[in-house]
């Protein structure tokens, strides 16, 4: 782990303990532990005020692509390139639930604002609505025309995101399934909805992060910076900054309303995973297996 001051660009700590690539990264809703998902097929539970490990998760048998705490803090779901999402206990680690239905890899997860339902995304171009009490497939969402990298829940749980490599993101209809709007502009690797559920902010190949009007599907801004594919992106919790990670090997800081840089951290490996927390906490996941911290200071 390592921690940062935004402000300053100072390194103040390092941890380690994954054996191979950082996929994803979550903070829980209280900010005290951090999720973290690897290429090694693990999941590890971090104190993340001090760093300590708390837990590994163990079960998958491909990588582990995403990760997520439930509204709660009980509960933990993970997607992984074994084709299933599976559900554990955060306090114990325990297994309660494997859901199968994907064709293909799985890209991304995410549990709903009320914790009743989860949405995942796959190489096999589909979204697909689970019961997260039972691990019943609900719904499953058609229409992009390539692979799904990106997937999440309005705040109010009403819409839903998905951003793909075929150069869109498509906005749904989370009660029925119906597709409400199509957003062209970029292959894309991470979308999220900011926390009034108001934009949306997208990261891609083309190396931009651009933001979008979640109403009307318009194009609000386009953000560069970055030398290459940007990997991850996240709203700050107040939505006033942007955070964004790449295989340029950097972490960036954004102003959400202007669309500025604010501030850069060079690492020596790519970044895959960013995650906003409490208390203007950001934690991060690199291709050499490590989680960085950093902390904004207004």
């Amino acid at each position: 782990m390592r921690l940062w001051d935004a402000a300053s660009g100072a390194l103040l700590a390092t941890v380690t303990g994954h054996e191979d690539w950082v996929r994803s990264v979550g903070f829980s809703p209280d900010g005290a532990r951090l999720v973290s998902g690897s290429d090694d097929r693990t999941l590890r539970i971090w104190d993340a005020a001090s760093g300590a490990l708390l837990t590994t998760l163990t079960g998958h048998e491909g990588l582990v692509r995403s990760v997520g705490f439930s509204p709660d803090g009980r509960r933990l779901v993970s997607g992984s390139w074994d084709r299933t999402l599976r559900l554990w206990d955060a306090a114990s680690g325990a297994l309660l639930a494997s859901l199968r239905g994907h064709k293909a890899d799985v890209n991304s997860v995410s549990f709903s604002p009320d914790g009743a339902r989860l949405v995942s995304g796959s190489y096999d171009g589909t979204l697909r609505l689970w019961d997260a009490a039972s691990g019943a497939l609900l719904a499953s969402l058609r229409g992009h025309d390539d692979y799904v990298f990106s997937v999440c829940f309005s705040p109010d749980g009403a819409r839903l995101v998905s951003g793909s490599y075929d150069g869109t993101l498509r906005l749904w209809d989370a009660a029925n399934g119906a597709l409400l709007a199509t957003l062209t502009g970029h292959q894309v690797f991470s979308v999220c909805f900011s926390p009034d559920g108001a934009r949306l902010v997208s990261g891609g190949r083309d190396g931009t992060l651009r933001l979008w009007d979640a109403a009307s599907g318009a194009l609000l801004a386009s953000l560069r910076g970055h030398e290459g594919d940007v990997n991850s992106v996240s709203f700050s919790p107040d939505g006033a900054r942007l955070v964004s990670g790449g295989d340029d090997r950097t972490l960036r800081l954004w102003d959400a309303d202007t669309g500025q840089p604010i501030s850069r951290l060079t690492c020596d490996a790519a970044i895959l995973a960013v995650a906003c927390g409490p208390g203007g906490r950001i934690a991060a996941g690199d291709r050499l297996g490590r989680l960085h911290f950093l902390t904004i200071h207004d």
